[in-house]
């Protein structure tokens, strides 16, 4: 069970308000990349929260479902695959996660990014590597990130039929592959990843 060790240490230091942020989508071919930020009450025990990834999809959808309730703020955002294709998926995943913490109410005084890079928040930001494994806030929002992604793949699959988006969600499986291959790219994927594609047309 997660504990909130990393939280309460920040505490001791004066931080109050601490949120958590994370994102889903990095690795993907088509789609925005959504990040989330939360603020949990601390010591809330959420029996199995853990890693988005480590869950399955009944699971996050479950816990999705009790972050909300319980959260004292939680904010879902995104950046769109043309600001991906503009300024490359890592700055965009950081635009993601900044907007999210700016729709935090109240506004946190520490934020614990997920990963080695906390770039441009205007709230003292602090990189946790393999957060979502080491603290409950940001493992919300991993998980309100990947529901709320998972639910927009789902929406473009009907939009975009034949790559199997609701399925694989948009990652590079070898289904989505022989799609593209035969469909050409969707107005939703991200041209910046599909260099592969091009080689194999020149």
């Amino acid at each position: 069970m997660l504990q909130y060790t990393l939280e309460y240490e920040y505490e001791k230091r004066g931080y109050a308000i601490i949120a958590g942020t994370d994102e889903a989508g990095r690795g993907c071919l088509a789609g925005p990349v959504v990040a989330a930020a939360c603020i949990l009450p601390r010591g809330l025990i959420i029996d199995g929260l853990n890693d988005s990834k480590k869950l399955s999809p009944a699971r996050r959808q479950a816990f999705s479902d009790i972050i909300k309730k319980q959260a004292i703020s939680y904010a879902i955002s995104f950046a769109t695959v043309d600001e991906i294709d503009e300024m490359n998926i890592l700055n965009a995943a950081q635009l993601a996660m900044r907007r999210a913490v700016a729709g935090l109410n109240p506004q946190p005084n520490l934020i614990l990014v997920d990963g080695n890079i906390a770039r441009d928040f205007p709230i003292h930001a602090v990189p946790v590597i393999k957060g979502d494994l080491i603290s409950p806030s940001i493992a919300a929002a991993s998980i309100l990130a990947k529901v709320y992604r998972d639910d927009l793949l789902v929406a473009l699959d009907k939009e975009y039929p034949g790559y199997g988006f609701a399925k694989n969600k948009s990652y590079c499986t070898k289904e989505h592959v022989e799609a593209l291959r035969r469909l050409g790219p969707s107005p939703c994927h991200r041209k910046t990843f599909l260099s592969f594609l091009y080689r194999e047309q020149q």
